[in-house]
């Protein structure tokens, strides 16, 4: 039987920032101080300055020289640009993990699709976007090339997190749900063509939608500052 090691403090700092970043504890562009969050987590600064340097690396924290750290925020064209590299990625992907991985996929699928529509019924929402991320993960995770994975982990938790901000969009939320019940039915069928228009057309609206709530929200700046 394989022991799992425990986790290091700074892993357990990462988790618990990383979520908070995600599910929007955390506004875009607040001031993060490793006083104050070590004082709040009980620790030294050490574990927490080397969290905040992984989620930098994850996209989730910016580093501003002589001004500090900050979460994450996007200028409108940096939406439209991670929302291209997502489309790229994820088009491909489903099409590979067809191929490659169909029977796995479908289970997968099918597990997630089965507690997307409970979290939805439940009026989850936190839950239910957790689960949407996890869906389209399937598609790199199974596409049988972990250099995708790679290049797909430089947006994933960005992707999460902007997720996450539209949680409470009721009409949205009905929307996803249908698109990825359609979603299975395709990759079932095994047609390629159906779903990655599908998946397309999915991402495209989504984008358009974190770009439509968040200016409303004021969560979205001219331009990155310098």
């Amino acid at each position: 039987m394989k022991i799992e090691r425990p986790k290091s403090l700074k892993e357990l700092v990462v988790e618990q920032l990383r979520a908070r970043i995600i599910d929007g504890r955390f506004r875009l562009g607040a001031a993060l101080s490793e006083n104050v969050l070590a004082a709040e987590l009980g620790m030294s600064k050490t574990p927490v300055r080397e969290a905040l340097q992984q989620l930098r690396s994850e996209g989730l924290v910016d580093v501003l020289p002589q001004r500090g750290t900050y979460v994450f925020r996007l200028a409108a064209d940096q939406v439209e640009l991670i929302s291209e590299l997502r489309t790229i990625l994820e088009v491909a992907s489903v099409a590979a993990a067809v191929e490659r991985n169909f029977d796995t996929l479908v289970e997968a699928m099918e597990n997630l699709m089965g507690a997307m529509q409970a979290a939805y019924d439940d009026g989850d929402t936190v839950l239910y976007h957790t689960l949407d991320g996890d869906y389209h993960d399937a598609f790199i995770e199974l596409c049988g090339n972990p250099y995708v994975g790679d290049a797909y982990s430089q947006i994933r938790f960005r992707i999460r997190a902007l997720r996450s901000r539209l949680s409470n969009e009721a009409a949205l939320n009905s929307r996803s749900l249908k698109d990825h019940k359609r979603m299975l039915e395709l990759v079932k069928a095994r047609d390629v063509p159906g779903v990655q228009q599908l998946l397309a057309s999915h991402i495209e609206q989504t984008k358009s939608s974190y770009l439509a709530v968040l200016a409303d929200r004021d969560l979205l700046t001219e331009e990155m500052a310098s």
